[in-house]
């Protein structure tokens, strides 16, 4: 932290601070019991040099150059897959009832899977 170590923090700091610890954790560079340690000192934290220790040991925070840029959505079609899948269960009860078929009501789990499945393998691509 470049900024003058004696200046107080707020709240916002603060849970700055918790967030970056929770990365940290999450790639497992730190156990439960040094997360729950160094939270405490956060939590407890009333300067930006009393965040410096807690961090002394980590990397910095850097942008993953692996990840894209979020696509933009842009239009009324654009989530198309999701207002099909909201009016799949409607026509499938209208369907059983004008056919007296239960098969219908299949067509809500395999919908999900066609539409909603091929949307989320495009988004991780």
């Amino acid at each position: 932290m470049s900024e003058v170590p004696e200046v107080r923090i707020g709240t916002a700091e603060r849970e700055q601070a918790m967030q970056r610890l929770s990365d940290h954790f999450a790639a497992g560079r730190l156990s439960v019991a040094e997360f729950d340690e160094r939270s405490a000192v956060v939590a407890a934290a009333l300067t930006r040099g009393d965040l410096e220790p807690v961090f002394a040991d980590l990397p910095p925070d850097q942008v993953s150059l692996a990840k894209t840029p979020a696509k933009q959505k842009s239009g009324f079609l654009d989530d198309w897959p999701e207002r099909v899948m909201a009016a799949i269960p409607i026509i499938a009860v209208i369907l059983f009832f004008a056919t007296g078929s239960w098969l219908w009501f299949l067509a809500i789990p395999l919908c999900g899977a066609l539409l909603i499945g091929k949307r989320r393998s495009e988004d991780n691509d």
